[in-house]
């Protein structure tokens, strides 16, 4: 850390403590060279997570659009939006600790499916009909028969 007064690069930390909003450690410190002191808080970078649509454009991950879309299939069914809110957390944590940024909305499709199913299959096959471009009946059905199995 170089101090901001003369450029020196030795510093010593006086107090380090952790910031209001517990994302944050806030450090006191103070040059080796000219003595003045600077504070200085320390952040973790997270990665933007960026979303590859089936046409192929980019788009940063949403947890708002995430969460509406899920809303929107469980809409009048026994889900509560408690449930919802773990759901969407659960899959931006799982895509945040995967090495690549760039996800494809297939396999964030895929993450939601899996846990609906568990949750309530009206959402899931709510939510597999709009994600799969269902365009008759007959998917529907296909869809229902499998989840039966």
């Amino acid at each position: 850390m170089n101090c901001p007064y003369c450029s020196h690069s030795k510093t010593d930390v006086l107090d380090s403590r952790i910031a209001g909003d517990k994302e944050a450690v806030r450090r006191r410190r103070q040059c080796k060279k000219c003595k003045k002191r600077f504070t200085t808080y320390e952040r973790v970078e997270v990665l933007d997570i960026k979303v590859i649509k089936k046409d192929g454009t980019i788009q940063p991950f949403s947890y708002e659009k995430l969460f509406k879309g899920i809303m929107a299939a469980c809409e009048k069914t026994k889900v509560t939006s408690a449930q919802i809110e773990v759901l969407v957390e659960d899959i931006e944590q799982e895509l945040r600790k995967k090495e690549k940024t760039d996800i494809k909305s297939t396999e964030i499709g895929e993450m939601v499916m899996k846990r609906l199913r568990k949750i309530d299959k009206v959402a899931y096959v709510r939510f597999a009909s709009v994600y799969h471009e269902f365009e008759d009946i007959s998917e529907f059905t296909k869809q229902l028969k499998e989840l039966k199995k």
